[in-house]
């Protein structure tokens, strides 16, 4: 395995082909993030939501890992999120008060200031601010986050929780469009299919997470232990060589280094087309 076989030229930049997330880590955080650059990885998801993810606490394990040579700055693909008032706590990173875009503004500097970089290689809208539907406020921030990628402190721009109705909406609308989309992705839902087909069509890559845990039952599954079988592998390897397969960037959250080094193993086998299919189709 080389290190291209783990990295995605897009866009003109390279992107790791599987993301370390850091949302529920808390206390932890520091620590998990340093042990997932130690075994490998060189993509890190976080976002300045206090509420489910400790945006400091992975700056310093970023900037821990460098002081100590585990890394250098231009290894490692950074990625957060500007979240909207309604999904965080009081814990705010920004001005309530102010328009959105001024908070979109100064969640970005706040995000610089807690993962101590000069720039974000990609900075993702954490989801429209209602269910169904793009409300003027997501292009509000959108143009926001717009403006700050033409200032070159971020080089990608993305969106998360998203539905197709609002990811096609957004790429009408937008000047500069999105190159990520990041959703949990569910077995039961085609692994997200009608969406995925969309971001494939758009030259945007697809980030799927709770690729697991939101697919108990289809891990259980004896098809799956065949496969695991056959390959001599863990299912949730094969789960994450699946993604890969189908063009999807998977994220994992392991609190476990050998999980880590596993999820990282899935670089060195591929699945035959027939067994992506099976799992794709359910």
């Amino acid at each position: 395995m080389t290190a291209a076989d783990q990295t995605l030229a897009f866009a003109g930049s390279q992107v790791p082909r599987f993301l370390y997330g850091t949302a529920w880590k808390e206390d932890a955080t520091q620590g998990l993030v340093e042990m997932a650059l130690r075994q490998g990885f060189r993509g890190i998801d976080t976002a300045n939501q206090r509420r489910h993810y400790h945006e400091v606490a992975v700056g310093r394990g970023i900037q821990a890992a460098i002081k100590l040579g585990v890394v250098v700055r231009d290894d490692l693909f950074v990625q957060t999120k500007f979240t909207f008032q309604r999904s965080q706590d009081h814990r705010l990173p920004y001005d309530p008060q102010a328009s959105i875009s001024t908070q979109v503004e100064q969640s970005f500097a706040s995000s610089l200031e807690h993962l101590g970089l000069e720039r974000i290689d990609s900075y993702v809208l954490h989801g429209p601010i209602l269910k169904a539907g793009l409300a003027a406020a997501d292009l509000e921030a959108w143009q926001a986050m717009e403006a700050i990628h033409e200032s070159r402190q971020t080089r990608l721009l993305g969106i998360s929780n998203v539905s197709l109705e609002q990811l096609q909406a957004l790429y009408q609308q937008s000047r500069i469009k999105p190159r990520f989309v990041q959703n949990r992705c569910y077995a039961a839902q085609g692994w997200d299919r009608e969406i995925r087909q969309f971001c494939a069509a758009n030259d945007i890559v697809y980030q799927g997470f709770s690729l697991l845990t939101a697919n108990r039952d289809r891990l259980a599954r004896a098809d799956m232990a065949r496969i695991a079988k056959r390959h001599q592998r863990s299912v949730n390897q094969i789960v994450f060589r699946f993604a890969l397969d189908i063009g999807m960037l998977p994220l994992t959250g392991t609190t476990n280094a050998d999980h880590m080094r596993d999820d990282l193993e899935v670089f060195d086998f591929q699945l035959d087309p027939a067994e992506v299919r099976s799992i794709e189709t359910c």
